[in-house]
């Protein structure tokens, strides 16, 4: 197979939760674990840390992978979903996969994969896993791709694992309160692996501090840590001042994304460097650190967080879409000067739109789009129910169109958000 047979293998062969939402979902370690052994259990070669969160877990495991980096250590990353290249889910040092090694991977593997019907998912996690083997890795940074307790990622032993906050996402899959999500993301927590809470919440704390004492596990609160005493946006991104509760040791942090809710993340992050650096074999220097977070984005080629993508008019992305996430962006919107609004948005049918709707503003102009996956929600339909909440607008067939016609209408000092859905936001990249 080539490449392009590759792909078109794993998106159509195997479910993938991207194209075929809820169905594809396959919970349990049975298969990956069989499958990991199968190729020798190359998870087991390098110091990882997992990450798991409602909101988050993407700008923090990019920002940790950055500084391990930055501190020297040949490191791996794997998240998801991808924006515009499957290979973007796994990197080493920052460069992604090569496209030979997808193919070599699959081409030997071929029947094994089927064999054990493997979702999509588990095989980009077994791939990422051999090749970060492959290539001499000494520390990864695993990103869980739903929940976490039967997540595919959960087969890892992880020196830290982190939880950054839990909202309320994929109830169908993961149980539909608070406590239940937090259940399900604490199932990362190993016997005697410490475990960081990024944002801290009486409804969900005391779920992970049970967890914690049924596996003797070190708990830590990232807020316990550092408290961010400043935060001001630059040409570049943004500065936080960030204050370590020990020591009162003070640190000025420069960070190349921007959006309000980096702080929350800025605060998570540092904590987890600061643990792997104390409590761990890893030794990452002040300089790294900083290094590491000035250059997050450019060292890692994140995207589509809180990012600009044009002035007069200012146009902006983000791929938020849960009501977790959208709150922040819509915070953010509020406080972002404008004069008229214009929002392309567009999102996936399985969305608990009731939770995300009446969040967004309502002066604004919409245009409802939808992507091209089969998970879009029609545009008309989302229309009509975004009416309810007294959203109007008008629709457009794709993404295209939809950023089009915003440009059209807009006058050089309003705005334009792109966003509802990682697609949508992709397509306009």
């Amino acid at each position: 197979m080539n490449y392009s047979q590759t792909l078109e293998f794993l998106f159509q062969a195997l479910p993938a939760y991207e194209t075929k939402g809820a169905t594809a979902y396959k919970p349990g370690l049975e298969r990956i674990a069989a499958f990991c052994r199968h190729t020798g259990n190359p998870q087991r070669n390098f110091f990882t840390v997992h990450v798991a969160g409602t909101n988050g877990k993407g700008s923090v495991s990019h920002i940790i992978a950055s500084v391990l980096q930055q501190a020297g250590y040949r490191t791996g990353l794997f998240t998801s979903p991808h924006l515009r290249d499957f290979r973007e889910r796994i990197r080493v040092d920052g460069e992604m996969i090569p496209k030979q090694k997808v193919v070599n991977f699959v081409d030997k593997h071929h029947d094994k994969m089927v064999e054990l019907g493997l979702s999509f998912f588990e095989m980009t996690a077994a791939l990422a896993f051999d090749f970060f083997a492959q290539s001499d890795v000494e520390v990864a940074v695993i990103e869980t791709g739903l929940g976490g307790r039967l997540d595919a990622t959960n087969i890892i032993m992880p020196v830290l694992s982190v939880v950054t906050n839990v909202g309320l996402e994929h109830t169908d899959l993961l149980g539909d309160t608070l406590q239940k999500i937090a259940a399900e993301k604490a199932g990362i927590i190993k016997k005697s692996i410490p475990v960081l809470i990024g944002e801290s919440d009486n409804r969900y704390d005391p779920v992970f501090e049970q967890a914690a004492a049924n596996n003797k596990s070190k708990l830590c609160f990232a807020e316990q840590i550092f408290a961010c005493e400043e935060q001001t946006p630059t040409e570049a991104g943004q500065r936080f001042r960030l204050r370590r509760l020990r020591d009162n040791r003070s640190y000025e942090i420069q960070l190349d994304l921007a959006g309000d809710y980096q702080r929350r993340n800025i605060v998570t992050a540092a904590a987890a460097v600061d643990f792997l650096h104390e409590e761990t074999p890893l030794t990452i220097s002040r300089r790294a650190f900083l290094e590491g977070t000035r250059h997050a984005a450019a060292n890692t080629s994140l995207q589509g967080r809180w990012q600009r993508l044009g002035e007069a008019p200012l146009i902006l992305c983000d791929t938020g879409h849960n009501a977790h996430g959208m709150a922040y962006v819509t915070e953010q919107l509020k406080a972002t000067p404008h004069k008229k609004l214009y929002c392309v948005v567009g999102f996936v049918r399985d969305k608990d739109l009731a939770h995300i709707l009446p969040l967004l503003p309502r002066d604004a102009h919409y245009i409802f789009t939808a992507a091209q996956t089969h998970r879009a929600l029609p545009a008309a339909e989302l229309a009509a129910k975004a009416a309810i909440y007294g959203l109007q607008g008008e629709t457009a067939g794709t993404v295209a169109e939809a950023l089009a016609r915003a440009r059209e209408l807009a006058e050089p000092d309003d705005a334009i958000f792109i966003g509802g859905s990682t697609y949508v936001v992709a397509e306009a990249l």
